[in-house]
């Protein structure tokens, strides 16, 4: 979670942060020329596909002192764990660098081909971790589950009609550094050609019942679109939802700029910003459930025609 005062604490927990898009980039094992743009839904992860990217995150901080903040050698090292897993997956991915603090942050973007760019949906989540702890639920959690989904997108060679971009931002503990350097490099037409913004912390809470959905309360198209996919896909499976009616940390950057947010959190959990914020923190049920409702929707999402 972003150090950044938002949300009362709920019932089951609140929320967190993290997120970003970038530079379009290209990406081998693109679906052939001519391909039929009909696809059917989108897979089902288990926790077998998505556990050992949060382990990978624990293994990484346990090689550099604890944790992966922002300046750090975890920091780097997690970004070439992203980036290898990318590049397995058939992506070219695209690094972004900024300055914060007296040292080098770099947020990570990779795009799907194909699609109109006029309509990008980005999906992001914060990778950094505080100084603290190795952050594997914050964020380890919501990376981990964007990863997945980007991974899935690829070995489906998902044919898109809206462009697909999925981005993991640096130094967003210390203030949303990574996602605002990524807003203000937009120019106003690359601002406005971002349809929604989807943001994941805290993606794995132990004890959670009931997800908090997040949207920009001044519902645009775009971030309304995003929601009810979201309180659609949970109700289905009969998952309690709360909307908080509020955007969440990163995804400040972009609602700022008027660009439309949404996305969930499973709460705040009691070893946030900790030491003890490590695997055994995450609930591989959790975590799988709340990776499927990021691919699913992302799915949906990508592959919906726009009527104008």
């Amino acid at each position: 979670m972003a150090s950044r005062p938002f949300l009362r604490r709920a019932s089951v927990g609140v929320l967190c942060a993290g997120l970003f898009g970038a530079v379009p980039v290209g990406l081998f094992g693109a679906a052939p020329v001519g391909a039929s743009p009909r696809v059917s839904g989108p897979p089902v992860v288990t926790a077998q596909r998505v556990m050992p990217y949060l382990k990978g995150f624990q293994s990484i901080a346990d090689r550099n002192g604890g944790n992966r903040a922002h300046g750090t050698p975890g920091y780097r090292e997690s970004v070439t764990y992203v980036r290898r897993v990318l590049d397995e997956a058939g992506y070219r991915t695209t690094l972004q660098p900024f300055s914060h603090d007296g040292a080098t942050g770099y947020n990570v973007i990779a795009d799907w081909p194909g699609g109109d760019t006029r309509k990008t949906v980005l999906v992001g989540a914060h990778l950094d971790s505080v100084l603290a702890g190795p952050g594997i639920n914050d964020n380890g959690s919501g990376s981990a589950a964007v990863l997945a989904t980007a991974v899935a997108v690829a070995k489906a060679h998902l044919p898109t009609e809206r462009h697909l971009r999925f981005a993991w931002w640096g130094a967003e503990e210390g203030g949303l550094f990574g996602s605002a350097h990524y807003v203000n490099s937009l120019s106003p037409a690359e601002r406005s050609s971002v349809r929604s913004y989807l943001n994941f912390d805290q993606a794995g809470s132990r004890n959670t019942t009931t997800w908090l959905v997040t949207h920009d309360p001044a519902g645009s198209e775009g971030a309304q679109e995003a929601t009810k996919a979201f309180e659609k896909y949970f109700a289905a499976r009969s998952i309690p939802t709360f909307d908080i009616g509020d955007t969440g940390s990163d995804d400040q950057s972009f609602a700022a700029a008027g660009i439309p947010v949404a996305g969930f959190t499973t709460g705040i959990s009691d070893c946030i910003h900790s030491a003890c914020d490590d695997i055994h923190n995450v609930d591989p049920a959790v975590q799988t459930a709340s990776t499927n409702a990021v691919l699913d929707v992302t799915w949906q999402l990508a592959v919906t025609k726009d009527r104008r």
